[in-house]
């Protein structure tokens, strides 16, 4: 029987299950061994024994069966080997680019904000989109509490001119009285009081003229003494009457014309003091209404020029803050962008894995609409762009777009394809056939009907092509898709040693 003869063959090559329960019952200690034991425990024993023998004995037994059915396997894992699809590696020119996606948006907007101080609400605007030209009413904000303001201030403006009127008049006149005091008052009273010095003067010499012809007509005989006594206390009458006009024109002229000019000045500084006070208080009031008359034609916005109405939504923001009828806009807030559509760029999002390769400068390719235009780079933002629906970095990069189109319209998707290098005669093979195995970038070589695992060392590469700088040689072919070849983990599979093999950093992996 052919189980008796491999189990033959097996006993005398010293495998068998004779010598496999020969040595275990040496490891487990036979009956000479041990002191004696119960009938039933040596009973135990001996089926343990007979049992592990039995186990090898079947292991013997079937493992020519086992190398058979590794050997289909293998020749089976062999043939589907043969069958996935491999790339020739070849010397070639590779154009490394970025292609990102992003925005229109001109590089030369006209922000409509709103100036109205301390924000207002937007009543009506102009539609999204709207051709507008210049003069055209494209916003309208709420101004029922500053026309109200207006009016109570136009009042109080009323008040402050018609104060100002009459201290203007209080002042001309206190100016008008100062110099008709010194130059009409005064000297009228100057004038009367000089002629009641004269005709006091005059006054006491006919008196004295009278008593002297009295004094000779008393000695004469031809007066009585009563009559000579009139005559001398009216002389001292005129002398009284002239001390007292001196004493009026010296009081006039050392007293009260200095009281009256001191006096009436007085009163025509207060009055200029007052028209200042009143003409400042004008000037603020003016002012204010002018600041809420301006502030209410700012209420109604007009385009500036000729172009397209944008609203200035942002993608993050949200539904409450957004521009549209009803909305609150604080001041200086931009409400609508008119832009200029001759001077067109695209705003690309790219991630933070490729925003070191490119540079202002570099040529780009800009597709609208259907229609591509050359562009160039003309700035890479220095911070990425903040977003709290995902947490990936990208930074806003600004293509410049050359040339003009009537598709050519702010918001409008753009793809931008950035010439990152221009690589001549460098081995290149389709991202797909490189994986990255820990800190090792690997192929998958085919050798005959084998793969054999290669690490190799890369260069620059966009989202189709990646350069291989070591590891591979012209004429070779690779997997594409290695990992189902090799694993996710280094040594799945035959490898061969490179010398030249390094690990390339993290910032140039190839796109998966």
């Amino acid at each position: 029987m052919p189980d008796r003869d491999i189990l033959a063959d097996a006993t005398l090559a010293g495998h068998g299950p004779a010598s496999n329960a020969a040595a275990i019952a040496d490891l487990l200690g036979g009956p000479t061994h041990r002191p004696e034991v119960s009938d039933e425990r040596r009973g135990t024993r001996w089926r343990w024994m007979a049992a592990v023998a039995l186990v090898v004995a079947a292991a013997v037994f079937l493992a020519p069966q086992v190398v058979e059915i590794a050997a289909i396997f293998r020749a089976d894992r062999e043939a589907n080997i043969s069958d996935l699809p491999t790339h020739l590696v070849e010397r070639r020119n590779l154009v490394v680019t970025v292609t990102e996606e992003g925005s229109l948006v001109s590089d030369n907007n006209v922000d409509i904000t709103c100036d109205v101080a301390g924000g207002a609400t937007i009543i009506w605007l102009v539609d999204d989109g709207a051709r507008v030209t210049k003069g055209m009413e494209i916003v309208r904000l709420d101004a029922s509490v500053l026309s109200e303001n207006a009016t109570a201030q136009k009042i109080a403006y009323e008040k402050a001119r018609a104060l100002m009127i009459q201290a203007e008049k209080d002042h001309a006149a206190a100016k008008i009285a100062v110099e008709e005091y010194r130059e009409g008052l005064f000297k009228k009273d100057l004038r009367t009081a000089e002629s009641n010095v004269t005709a006091a003067t005059e006054r006491l010499q006919g008196t004295r003229n009278t008593l002297a012809y009295g004094e000779r007509m008393f000695r004469k005989g031809y007066i009585t003494p009563q009559q000579l006594e009139a005559q001398k206390s009216a002389v001292a009458r005129a002398e009284l009457d002239l001390g007292t006009t001196n004493i009026a024109l010296d009081v006039l002229t050392r007293f009260t014309r200095p009281k009256m000019i001191t006096e009436l000045e007085s009163v025509r500084d207060a009055a200029a003091a007052r028209l200042e006070s009143e003409r400042a208080a004008l000037e603020l009031e003016k002012l204010k209404l002018e600041r809420l008359l301006t502030e209410l034609e700012k209420c109604t916005i007009v385009a500036p020029q000729d172009g397209i109405a944008i609203y200035s939504n942002s993608r993050n923001r949200d539904r409450e803050t957004e521009i549209k009828a009803g909305a609150a806009v604080k001041e200086r807030q931009v409400i609508l962008q008119l832009p200029d559509l001759a001077n067109m760029r695209a705003d690309v999002e790219v991630h933070e894995s490729k925003v070191n390769d490119i540079r202002p400068g570099m040529a780009a390719a800009v597709r609208v609409q259907g229609e591509e235009f050359a562009g160039e780079v003309m700035a890479v933002a220095n911070r990425p762009q903040s977003n709290w629906f995902s947490t990936a970095k990208k930074y806003i990069v600004e293509v410049k777009i050359d040339g003009q189109s009537p598709s050519l319209r702010p918001g409008f998707t753009a793809e931008a394809e950035i010439v990152v290098a221009d690589l001549h005669d460098v081995i290149a093979v389709p991202v797909a056939a490189v994986i990255e195995q820990g800190d090792e970038y690997v192929c998958a070589v085919q050798s005959a009907t084998t793969a054999v695992r290669r690490v190799v060392t890369l260069g620059q590469s966009d989202d189709k092509a990646v350069e291989i700088v070591a590891g591979l040689a012209e004429g070779e072919r690779v997997f594409m898709n290695p990992r189902s070849i090799l694993g996710d983990a280094p040594g799945t599979a035959p490898s061969e040693a490179t010398d030249e093999a390094v690990s390339r950093p993290a910032s140039s992996r190839p796109s998966a």
